[in-house]
């Protein structure tokens, strides 16, 4: 049987694979047992040779990477539920954007492109504007923007080119540009620049199976990167985008070709724009038929808008607790989103679950919603909890892909061939300000040396005066002459 069994109650529970491409939503307070829940659904999915990708914000998912050990409390779980528990280390590949507790995920600009980047940094229309005009520009003119240094200089290219640019593409203005400038420099120094290079991430590298056929469990290590939830949730949204790009329609499959678990979902919505929902709305809609399934995690189901919240088919509700308005509106949606179980009074049911307890309701034959069920969520049989350094080390150093990713790669991009645009600018200008000198300085001299030469109006030059002279020496010889011819004249009488 492939079904992957979530908890027991009155019935099991089973989540069906060929549904699991139907999305999901796991929920719940702090500390009521969601990731114990999300660890019994990747190891499902890895057994089952599906390929996971899910944040681990507290670095407790870790675990997935050991096997797990007999406790007293394990075993006394076990033996209630009545289950066939083996321990088991899942196969796991270790990522980090900063690249210090796993295989560093970088992307390009270009490729993370103008709307996510725009939003990453938080920029305003008209600024959003502006950098969705310097992309324009940066593909006409035939410029990689691979890291920040190319949007950089591309950015100063602008600046400097501005009125050309400007009546081709629309007006930029150079303070608009300079917030974008200010924005990069915030992002740098929040550590996003590190996500931002080559080698690019291979979305394939997310799709893999080890040796057994087991689906690899992809953990990125977010616990700083949560910290700034702007680069967290463009990060992730960047990816869903992506997959949704470049999988290709599948239709309904036997199950998945990848899961993706969203923790801390609502960070995602928070602030976001109209353009910014209606666009995880169509991923999400539409990225099931590439056989992705997308599970959102977070505290309160209504921290995701109705329109996503309603196509989450399959649901693992945790205790919420009513001690606020807020609380207890989250309550009421939540209870009324499940289909009815006349046994269960879903309202009240949900304050009262304890640890490890929740209400479950998947998708059953037909794509017909379980009646909900009040069930114990299974053991998995990886470790629940953290691992150690050393044990993340032994992890990483097995990896297929370390090789691939651990060593930046800085190509030719923007930010060289524009360094080399504005050397050979300057080296023509250069070449061409010694030549009017060399110019200027030759007719200095040739101007000089025709006055002494010929002379100017006030001046006697040498030709003039060689001639006078040449002139009085030819005379003074003739007189001479003239007077010996005369007195040997005189004096032969």
């Amino acid at each position: 049987m492939n079904d992957i069994l979530i908890g027991k109650g009155d019935k099991d529970v089973w989540l069906l694979p060929r549904y699991a491409n139907r999305h999901g939503m796991i929920a719940g307070a702090t500390g009521t047992g969601k990731s114990v829940s999300l660890m019994v659904l990747a190891e499902g999915f890895s057994k089952l040779g599906v390929p996971v990708f899910l944040a681990d914000v507290k670095g407790d998912l870790a675990g997935l990477a050991q096997a797990g050990v007999m406790s007293d409390k394990l075993k006394a779980r076990i033996d209630k539920l009545g289950l066939d528990w083996k321990p088991n280390a899942n196969p796991v590949v270790f990522w980090d954007i900063f690249g210090k507790l796993g295989h560093p995920i970088r992307t390009t600009i270009s490729e993370m492109g103008p709307n996510l980047l725009g939003r990453l940094l938080e920029l305003n229309d008209t600024q959003a504007g502006v950098l969705e005009i310097v992309f324009k520009t940066a593909d006409d003119e035939g410029l990689l923007l691979l890291d920040l240094k190319d949007l950089r200089a591309l950015l100063t290219w602008a600046t400097e080119h501005a009125k050309d640019i400007s009546k081709q593409y629309g007006l930029i203005s150079p303070t608009s540009i300079a917030a974008i400038q200010r924005a990069l420099l915030s992002m740098e120094q929040a550590g996003g620049d590190q996500f931002f290079g080559e080698p690019a991430l291979d979305l394939v590298d997310f799709m893999r199976t080890d040796l057994s056929g087991r689906g690899v469990v992809n953990i990125l290590a977010a616990d700083q990167l949560v910290l700034n939830p702007k680069l967290y949730t463009t990060f992730l949204l960047w990816m869903l985008s992506e997959l949704f790009e470049k999988m290709p329609e599948v239709g309904d499959l036997d199950q998945p070709k990848l899961v993706f678990f969203f923790d801390e979902a609502h960070l995602l919505f928070d602030d976001a724009p109209p353009a910014l929902r209606q666009r995880v709305e169509q991923v999400v809609r539409l990225i099931r038929s590439k056989g992705v399934g997308v599970y959102f995690c977070s505290q309160n189901p209504d921290d995701l808008p109705d329109v996503i919240l309603g196509q989450m088919g399959n649901r693992i509700q945790h205790a919420l607790r009513a001690f606020t308005p807020r609380d207890q509106k989250a309550v009421k949606s939540a209870a009324e989103t499940f289909a009815p179980n006349p046994k269960i009074d879903v309202a009240k049911a949900i304050t009262q679950l304890g640890v490890g307890e929740a209400l479950v309701s998947t998708l059953q034959e037909g794509g017909v919603p379980l009646p909900v069920e009040r069930a114990m969520i299974t053991s998995p049989g990886c470790r629940i909890g953290t691992i150690t350094a050393e044990e993340r080390a032994s992890v990483r150093s097995r990896s297929p892909i370390g090789a691939k990713y651990d060593t930046a790669v800085d190509r030719d991009s923007a930010f060289e061939k524009l360094t080399k645009r504005a050397a050979d600018a300057a080296s023509a200008t250069a070449s061409t300000d010694r030549a009017k000198n060399e110019k200027a300085q030759g007719s200095g001299w040739m101007g000089a040396a025709k006055d002494i030469v010929l002379g100017t109006s006030r001046r006697q030059g040498m030709l003039e005066a060689f001639a006078k002279s040449a002139a009085r020496n030819v005379a003074g010889q003739l007189g001479r002459s003239i007077l010996r011819g005369v007195l040997g004249s005189i004096s032969r009488r």
